[in-house]
């Protein structure tokens, strides 16, 4: 335990003024002059805007089709258009975006639902119902969110507003009691946590958000204590969940949903409550939370991915500098800082949280200058070490051209594909052997037939099947056996993955993946059980389109751009070219992916990833 303890006797001594509101000119003028001037531009583009309007028949399409993009598309833009305006008019407060600030504030509080028609529902994989009961309303990610964006409109802007009408912070006050506060304190919903339910990024994401959305305004006190001692156990039940090597087993993308929802949790409470947490930034698995993202980067906008994760996660911001500034991880900070300044919207433009964007443009200056002098301590000047992460199985190694992750554990994690055992390459920074990720989230991702869809699948991951059978969901279907070893000549990792199968024949089906540092990567694959070996056969996910041609006892795999690989002892089955058309796989794929199949010409097999044409 290591919020409860704390909350049980800490006492809430302030408000939240983590940041500024408006009619501090001083500090809001503090902030780079270029950047509020962009931030003014952005908010004029919505002068005049028609916010989009959201019907019942919107909210039920879920329901009926399983589309969820088409109602989430219309209630986030709104949520946009509202930060774009709100810190227009931070930047600027001369009344000019109050009108469509009024306008967006109030349409948002006079929406059915704040949850999503996905999430529409008060017990955990239950069928959602087709439209919201406005008399018990439902906390999710969404409708939390919005509490935390309606409550810091109204916080930076209360002066602003009350000049216009009192009613416009009453409203937003009643609609904070009724929709978040009241459900958060009466309602027990499955994100909260009791103990033995397993959670995941919602419990840190909710929380810190009810949070933002509660210390933005005066409460009862009692009211106070409730919520943070609440709080408190739901992040340690959060908590429990991570292993003491802060690996996310939802992946690089939800580590922002995750371990940075963790990490402006703590900011809030430890400000409201005079410095109370501050002790929990120097704990070591608090530390390792923050620092796992900079261990998981590949190159440029590269990510690992494993489950729904894509391998373009985003890019680092004021959050990850801030969780690098705190827990004295300075090589955090500073791969923060240099992503930041590499980024194309340093205004985060379509963030929904409002609350992030002002933490951004007050720690603008800042990152700008960190680690920009390279003689500064805490600039990243050499490669991440290799790692290993045994609370989920994920192993990483380097050279100055190879980035080779292999992904042990079970097919059990949040947002779980069956992958236990699969790989990713990258050379040179670029992908080479890929984990696809997922697509678009629809009514199918979280339901019984989640395992019908292609990307959760085996056999689109780099992986075999034997005789058709592919890998099952579950805790017990995972790597077994697993040893690895780290050293500066090769790193390299082996673990036996027959029983992530089911009514599988096989015996065994031992797999070594090996860097040998400044040489190629060598995979070998070996297995023993009845049956013929050329019903054994690997799949292998590309981004490049191969060029194939046989090659000795095997075939060789020449991808343009990228060097050769040799299957040794596998037989060339097909070749064949997966259409990227989804939206959400376009962000990170931006043609057409390959997927080439190898029999088993006998007991092994060796892929064999060459440093430079041989």
């Amino acid at each position: 335990m290591m919020f409860r303890e704390i909350g049980e006797s800490a006492a809430v001594t302030a408000l939240f003024d983590l940041y500024p509101p408006a009619k501090d000119r001083k500090a809001w003028e503090e902030i780079p002059k270029s950047y509020r001037e962009r931030l003014i531009e952005e908010g004029e583009k919505w002068l005049n805007y028609e916010f989009p309007p959201i019907y019942a028949s919107d909210f039920m399409e879920f329901c009926r089709t399983g589309n969820r993009t088409h109602y989430e598309d219309k209630q986030f833009k709104r949520r946009t258009v509202l930060n774009a305006l709100v810190l227009a008019e931070c930047a600027q407060y001369q009344g000019r975006f109050l009108d469509e600030i009024i306008n967006g504030i109030f349409l948002i509080c006079q929406e059915a639902a704040w949850q999503i028609p996905a999430h529409n529902s008060y017990i955990r994989d239950t069928p959602q119902q087709i439209l919201p009961d406005v008399t018990r309303p439902v906390i999710d990610l969404f409708a939390a969110e919005t509490g935390a964006v309606a409550a810091m409109a109204e916080y930076l802007l209360r002066d602003a507003l009350n000049k216009v009408s009192p009613a416009i912070s009453k409203m937003v006050d009643h609609n904070l009691e009724n929709r978040i506060l009241k459900p958060y304190l009466e309602e027990h919903f499955w994100w909260m946590g009791d103990g033995t339910s397993p959670m995941n990024n919602w419990t840190a994401w909710c929380t810190q958000n009810v949070l933002i959305a509660a210390f933005t305004r005066k409460l009862p006190e009692n009211m106070q204590i409730d919520i943070v001692q609440k709080a408190c156990r739901s992040l340690d039940y959060f908590l429990d969940e991570y292993g003491e090597d802060g690996c996310c087993d939802e992946g690089a993308q939800y580590y922002r949903h995750a371990g940075l929802t963790l990490f402006n949790a703590m900011e809030v409470l430890n400000h409201v409550c005079g410095g109370a947490f501050s002790a929990l930034y120097k704990k070591d698995k608090i530390g390792n939370i923050a620092a796992y993202i900079r261990k998981v980067h590949v190159a440029g906008p590269y990510y690992i991915n494993f489950a729904d994760c894509s391998p373009i996660a985003g890019r680092c911001g004021a959050r990850e500098y801030l969780f690098g500034k705190r827990t004295g991880d300075d090589s955090l900070r500073a791969f923060a800082a240099e992503d930041y300044r590499g980024c194309e919207d340093q205004l985060n433009l379509e963030e929904h949280n409002l609350m992030y964007r002002v933490q951004a443009a007050f720690s603008h200056k800042e990152m700008m200058k960190y680690g920009k002098d390279r003689a500064e301590p805490g600039l990243r000047q050499e490669q991440e070490a290799d790692c290993y992460f045994p609370s989920t199985g994920l192993f990483v190694a380097r050279d100055d051209r190879f980035c080779m992750a292999v992904k042990a554990g079970d097919n059990d994690d949040s947002h779980n594909h069956n992958d236990a055992g699969s790989f990713t390459v990258y050379k040179d920074g670029k992908p080479l052997f890929i984990d696809v990720g997922v697509e678009s989230y629809t009514k199918k991702t979280f339901s019984p037939e989640r395992y019908e869809i292609w990307t959760m699948q085996s056999q689109y991951h780099n992986l075999p099947s034997f005789g058709g059978v592919m890998e099952k969901d579950g805790k017990e279907f995972c790597a077994a056996d697993v040893e690895y070893g780290m050293g500066e000549e090769a790193s390299w990792i082996s673990m036996e993955l027959a029983g992530a199968y089911p009514r599988c024949r096989t015996a065994s089906y031992r797999r070594k993946a090996c860097l040998e540092k400044g040489g190629c990567i060598r995979i070998t694959d070996r297995w023993e059980g009845n049956g013929e070996s050329k019903d054994v056969v690997l799949s292998l996910m590309t981004y490049e389109k191969p060029d194939i041609r046989q090659e000795g006892q095997g075939f060789r795999m020449e991808l343009e751009g990228l060097g050769s690989c040799s299957i040794i002892g596998g037989i060339h089955v097909a070749t064949e070219e997966i259409p990227i058309i989804d939206e959400r796989l376009k962000t990170a794929w931006k043609h057409n992916i390959f997927r080439t199949l190898a029999a088993f010409a006998g007991r092994e097999v060796q892929i064999v990833i060459w440093r430079s044409p041989s």
